[in-house]
């Protein structure tokens, strides 16, 4: 079976000598069966504590918080693609000189699936975290997606942006992240008074200067 890669939801920093995953149990019915992803279901169901499996660490350099911890932050990860921005948010919460953080966190339901809700609540007390927005599409009747989230928060967005705010998305490829990137792109046109053209090459120089990072799946 080819190796399955998943992101680091832990730092260093805060647990030594461990390495936390984030990892959701793919399950679901096709064509009369009952299918279920062999490695996650693998993981959920049948290691237990003690076990060995084998692992390897294959290093990001394109994802990674800035060299001045004091920059500002925009961290966009809905599900598990929440998995590096716990990482993130752990590594800052050891550095004093740590800038803002902005989580902008989504999934289905409130009551099931806010990961780490009690981890990012201390995290907003404690000053690591400074801002947590959410987006949950099925506790009403009209769907909310991140990406609904940025166009509404397009305004502080766009003045975190000017203040020098690094952007990350992390999560899936084929509708979240095009998704996100429109809504960038919106507000890029409405806050910053540029047109398509000159929104889309503002955000291509964030992410030629490292400022705008995508890890997509």
């Amino acid at each position: 079976l080819p190796a399955r890669l998943y992101s680091i939801s832990s730092s260093p920093r805060e647990h030594e000598g461990e390495v936390h995953l984030t990892v959701a149990a793919v399950r679901y019915e096709g064509h009369g069966f009952s299918r279920k992803g062999v490695a996650s279901t693998c993981l959920a169901d049948l290691v237990s504590e003690g076990d060995t499996i084998p692992v390897y660490v294959t290093p990001n350099k394109r994802f990674r918080l800035p060299e001045d911890h004091s920059r500002p932050v925009i961290m966009v990860g809905p599900g598990t693609g929440v998995a590096p921005f716990r990482a993130f948010v752990e590594d800052r919460s050891t550095r004093p000189e740590s800038g803002p953080s902005w989580l902008i966190f989504g999934d289905q339901c409130f009551t099931y699936d806010f990961l780490y809700q009690l981890e990012w609540q201390d995290h907003l007390k404690s000053g690591a975290l400074t801002r947590l927005d959410v987006a949950f599409s099925r506790d009403q009747p009209e769907k909310i997606y991140v990406q609904d989230r940025i166009r509404e928060k397009g305004r502080e967005i766009w003045e975190w942006l000017e203040n020098g705010a690094h952007f990350y998305v992390c999560g899936d490829a084929s509708r979240m992240a095009p998704d996100v990137h429109g809504a960038l792109l919106e507000v890029v046109e409405s806050c910053g008074g540029r047109t398509a053209e000159e929104a889309d090459t503002y955000l291509g120089e964030l992410k030629k200067s490292g400022r705008y990072q995508r890890d997509v799946y």
